[in-house]
């Protein structure tokens, strides 16, 4: 784990002069990893959208899923341990927080980024007939602004 903690930061260090006069090294940090894991984020859902639910609703016994939100949830099950290991290790390395009490938090952020996703896509695509993709990117956003304050100030904040 820590070859690739140290590995990490040996590549984000390499582009933080580039952004030096713009950001503290660990606002960087949180804008490369976060934007990393978006761009990634954003790419599952792609890829779930347009070729495992293949835009067709997904029944799954006793529900039926529209694709778009079927994508979501699936982008969220693969993205969730790669936001955490990167906010945890990377972002807020600095926390003494306990890894279980950290763990705990994120949980129920991304549980509360589900339901405003949920809701932001059932309002964008099926109320407003917005594309699938060009309104996860907006709701995207929405939400890596709150994650960014929750995350600072609640889930990996110093004691």
């Amino acid at each position: 784990m820590e070859k690739l903690q140290q590995f990490i930061f040996k590549v984000l260090d390499i582009f933080y002069p580039l952004f030096k006069p713009f950001f503290n090294k660990q606002t960087y940090h949180y804008l490369a990893c976060g934007g990393g894991n978006t761009v990634f984020g954003l790419a599952v859902f792609y890829y779930c959208d347009h070729f495992i639910f293949k835009k067709e609703n997904f029944d799954i016994g006793f529900i039926v899923l529209t694709p778009y939100v079927a994508s979501m949830f699936l982008t969220t099950l693969i993205t969730f341990p790669t936001s955490f290991f990167l906010t945890k290790y990377i972002v807020w390395s600095d926390s003494n927080l306990a890894g279980k009490k950290q763990l705990f938090r994120h949980f129920n952020f991304v549980i509360f980024a589900i339901f405003m996703n949920y809701g932001l896509l059932k309002l964008f695509v099926g109320q407003f007939n917005w594309w699938h993709m060009p309104s996860q990117i907006l709701i995207t956003i929405i939400i890596v602004f709150f994650s960014y304050l929750t995350q600072r100030f609640v889930s990996f904040k110093k004691k």
